[in-house]
């Protein structure tokens, strides 16, 4: 790729990234945000031109008590499924799965009730590449890029919860 394409994509990136970060401003999804992960939501869940790992996280709300629903991005990692907060530590499903004690519905052509239990910080740089890897819409929120090496993520590991999922009984 010659050096002037490479600038040219190197400047839609940075300006794609900061659309994606504006429409998150604050740590919560702005309106244009909401509408479109609703419509994701909706795909995700009928399994419609989304990559199996693309799927419908439900937690019940931590004040409200009602189910809430959101897409989210599964990343595997050693035999084993991880979801990511992208929006760090402040995210509103973080705290519904806290205060949920982890149990949560996994929806992609059916219901999956699953636990959720958090990774510690010092473990989580591998995954956190790793989904960096599976999730291009999480890239301009977390400040490291995906091909980094493992010490990068070790710095941000603790801003950026992780949670293994397993099927509950």
């Amino acid at each position: 790729m010659n050096q002037w394409v490479r600038a040219r994509t190197d400047e839609v990136t940075r300006w794609l990234f900061a659309v994606k970060r504006w429409m998150y401003r604050g740590g919560r999804p702005a309106l244009l945000a909401r509408i479109m992960n609703r419509f994701s939501e909706i795909q995700f869940y009928a399994g419609l031109l989304a990559p199996k790992r693309a799927v419908t996280l439900e937690v019940h709300g931590r004040a409200s008590g009602r189910v809430i629903s959101f897409p989210v991005v599964l990343a595997d990692y050693q035999g084993e499924r991880y979801l990511v907060s992208m929006l760090g530590n402040d995210a509103n499903w973080v705290r519904n799965v806290r205060a949920a004690g982890g149990r949560a519905v996994i929806r992609r052509r059916g219901r999956t009730k699953v636990q959720l239990d958090e990774v510690d910080p010092a473990a989580r740089a591998p995954i956190l590449r790793r989904y960096l890897a599976v999730a291009p819409g999480a890239r301009p929120h977390i400040p490291v890029d995906r091909h980094a090496p493992l010490a990068d993520f070790e710095l941000v590991a603790a801003q950026f919860p992780v949670f293994r999922v397993t099927t509950a009984a």
